[in-house]
């Protein structure tokens, strides 16, 4: 398996390598900080990978996961070659977008849980925009409950608290209540569990990167509300400039 760098620091915008494998216009690294689609239901990191003491760069457009390993489709691989060393660097601004957009969306699915019990049914980050997904069968109007977690989401990321990082084992993670808010993926089958803690607020299972506090979000601005089914009402937020 590919080590997974961002999930240890979710700033790492340059890190080292070596090619394990090419497949055609796929490159698969040892260790990697690019965050594969479609982990936690964000879109894929891009950038370049760098060969060192030259003037190469080549383009990373994709990455995504194959067979647990993470491969990083390129624009031309032809510089490359297995057991060499490269230098990965991540588009940093698109990344950073994406992480604010994936805190704010753990505080409104926290919100929505421990209100109506709501869990998320579906959801995707854009550095653009995010949509979640929720089952608020229960709830007569269910727009204003999304229009109501998104004002008091906005409150709390106001108040500049701590994002926690840590690693649980599986059995002690899954007596936490609350800890698993997806209705419809079960929670990874291994033995040790990263998860995403929002004192006060939040805690959830969660393999991708996020901001170190809720601060640097800024402020969510809701762009539409719709309904997709009964277990599925859908909101799609970005973030102001």
């Amino acid at each position: 398996m590919t080590k997974l760098l961002f999930q240890y620091d979710s700033y790492l915008k340059e890190f080292e390598a070596t090619i394990k494998k090419i497949e055609n216009d796929k490159v698969f690294l040892d260790q990697t900080a690019f965050h594969p689609r479609p982990s936690g239901g964000l879109d894929a990191d891009t950038g370049f990978l760098l060969i060192p003491s030259t003037n190469i760069k080549v383009r990373v457009i994709d990455t995504f996961i194959e067979n647990d390993e993470v491969a990083h489709r390129v624009d031309n691989a032809s510089a490359l070659k297995t057991d060499m060393k490269v230098k990965g660097i991540i588009d940093w601004e698109r990344r950073y977008r994406m992480m604010k957009l994936h805190t704010a969306s753990h505080i409104i699915t926290a919100l929505l849980y421990k209100k109506y019990n709501a869990k998320v049914t579906g959801g995707h980050i854009t550095p653009e925009m995010a949509r979640d997904d929720f089952d608020l069968s229960n709830v007569e109007d269910w727009k204003r409950a999304l229009e109501e977690a998104v004002e008091e989401a906005n409150s709390i990321a106001l108040k500049c608290i701590e994002v926690k990082v840590y690693w649980l084992s599986r059995e002690e993670a899954l007596k936490i209540p609350g800890i698993v808010k997806l209705a419809e993926r079960a929670p990874p089958n291994v033995e040790v569990v990263r998860v995403v803690e929002i004192p006060g607020i939040d805690i959830q299972l969660d393999g991708a990167p996020h901001v170190k506090n809720t601060c640097e979000i800024g402020r969510i601005k809701i762009l539409k509300i719709e309904s997709k089914g009964r277990r599925r009402k859908r909101l799609y937020y970005t973030l102001e400039e």
